[in-house]
């Protein structure tokens, strides 16, 4: 089991380089850029949505989306139920192969769900298949 992260530190603080201003005029990328100086303990769901979609910190922010589908599965960020956990399955199959503790636990709690809402039943057998 690892320690528990710092929720005091944030993304540019774990994840050197700080990234600094954005370059691109984008809603999400100043998204992102915001969110790096944000401490993780602070993020919500939908920053946990966000950042785990687009790939960023996925060391430090996959573990905390665990623990909170843990409790619950269908956590909602700003779009539907479940909208945290289809970003966590669709994380590149590199990210869980370095990491079984999250990777067993994720299927762990897919494991638990009574029943899966159809439009995640194609996410889970693909994390399934390449996590395998």
């Amino acid at each position: 089991m690892r320690h528990p992260l710092d929720g005091s530190k944030t993304l540019d603080e774990l994840d050197p380089p700080a990234w600094g201003e954005p370059e691109f005029d984008s809603s999400l990328v100043k998204t992102c850029h915001r969110l790096r100086h944000k401490p993780i303990g602070e993020l919500s769901v939908e920053d946990l949505r966000i950042m785990i979609g687009q790939g960023i910190g996925l060391r430090w922010l996959v573990p905390l989306a665990v623990e909170v589908l843990e409790h619950d599965p269908l956590a909602e960020g700003d779009f539907y139920p479940g909208d945290l956990l289809v970003s966590v399955l669709r994380v590149p199959r590199e990210f869980w192969l370095g990491d079984w503790e999250w990777k067993e636990r994720t299927q762990s709690l897919l494991n638990l769900l009574p029943e899966l809402p159809t439009e995640l039943t194609e996410l889970v057998a693909a994390f399934r298949a390449r996590t395998a």
